[in-house]
């Protein structure tokens, strides 16, 4: 595969970057579509980025934007840990352009197990529609922000290994029932959570929030999660979200406590 240099725009949620990328980068940032998103890419250097535009400002500026990451090296599921977690800042107003997730394995021959309850006080809590049926509501998400990389490798020297794909997976709700095909592990722009972007039986693109999974494994497995944390006062059991202690409904999905 070619490693020439191409000057290409990269889009995010808050705009967009103008940036010299490899073949094997725009393969990452090609989400099906005729753009470029700078998500599945991660953290580029400031000497690859010529331009940046902010949709708040709505102006184009030369040079990169701010870059701002850090290294939680948080366990978001049995073997499966948060690395890295930085985002793309306009200089001007300080409006978020892009953020990236990237994710990593401790034991590379060893599967994904049970995912971990999601802090609620770290990000703000996913809108989980309530529903009658048992199942588990999968939602069209256009939104959402790819991740991970098709395949492990090592992006700079000393930096983790990005996660294998879990793409082609079966996911399989709490009824035994088939819901559709796993195509990447992303981050849901308008709540900054993570979830599964699947393919669905009737083949249109749908999502899965993180919180929904019971276990990782062959198939995706859905339902609450096996080891559950102490329940705190004011929380909603749908979608996380810590209420206050006189509320009777949630104040992010309404449903009752």
């Amino acid at each position: 595969m070619s490693s020439e240099l191409r000057l290409k725009k990269l889009r995010g949620s808050g705009g967009y970057i103008m940036a010299t990328v490899t073949d094997e980068q725009q393969m990452k940032g090609n989400l099906g579509g005729p753009d470029l998103f700078l998500a599945p890419i991660g953290r580029l250097n400031d000497d690859k980025i010529t331009k940046h535009f902010c949709n708040t400002c709505e102006k184009e500026f030369e040079g990169p934007p701010k870059i701002e990451f850090e290294n939680p090296n948080e366990e978001v599921a049995e073997n499966l840990v948060l690395a890295e977690r930085g985002q793309y800042i306009c200089k001007v107003c300080n409006a978020s352009i892009a953020e990236y997730r990237e994710f990593k394995k401790p034991n590379e021959e060893g599967e994904i197990g049970s995912a971990k309850p999601l802090d609620a006080n770290a990000s703000t809590a996913p809108t989980v529609e309530v529903v009658t049926a048992p199942t588990v509501e999968v939602v069209t998400a256009p939104t959402v922000e790819v991740v991970t990389a098709p395949t492990v490798e090592v992006t700079q020297p000393g930096s983790a290994a990005l996660v294998s794909s879990i793409e082609g997976r079966a996911v399989i709700d709490e009824n035994a029932n088939k819901v559709g095909i796993v195509k990447q592990v992303g981050i849901d722009a308008s709540t900054q959570s993570m979830v599964l972007v699947i393919t669905k039986n009737d083949g249109t693109e749908g999502s899965i929030p993180w919180v929904s999974i019971k276990k990782v494994g062959e198939v995706i497995l859905l339902g609450k999660p096996e080891e559950e944390v102490a329940v705190q006062s004011g929380k909603c059991s749908e979608c996380g979200f810590v209420n206050k202690d006189e509320s009777k409904f949630c104040e992010d999905c309404g449903t009752k406590i």
